[in-house]
């Protein structure tokens, strides 16, 4: 769906405690979690003008985003 929420805590509400410690206590985890949240944002605000850009740089961001919630949900487990 277009313009939809992937925050972590919306994807991971499970993880709420654990996402809001490490990124209090692990700078690694939270330079990776800003980013993540840049894109999403990026991403929603996109989608929701329409997509101003091109489907290429678009998929990028995408995958960037993914592979990046990826990376987090493994330091979640």
């Amino acid at each position: 769906m277009l313009g939809e929420d992937h925050s972590l805590l919306c994807d991971f509400p499970q993880f709420k405690e654990k996402i809001n410690a490490l990124n209090a206590s692990d700078q690694s985890f939270a330079a990776q979690a800003n980013r993540y949240h840049e894109l999403d944002a990026e991403i929603r605000e996109l989608e929701l003008n329409e997509s101003p850009i091109g489907d290429e740089p678009m998929h990028q961001l995408k995958q960037e985003r993914a592979a990046l919630k990826d990376t987090l949900y493994q330091r979640l487990l």
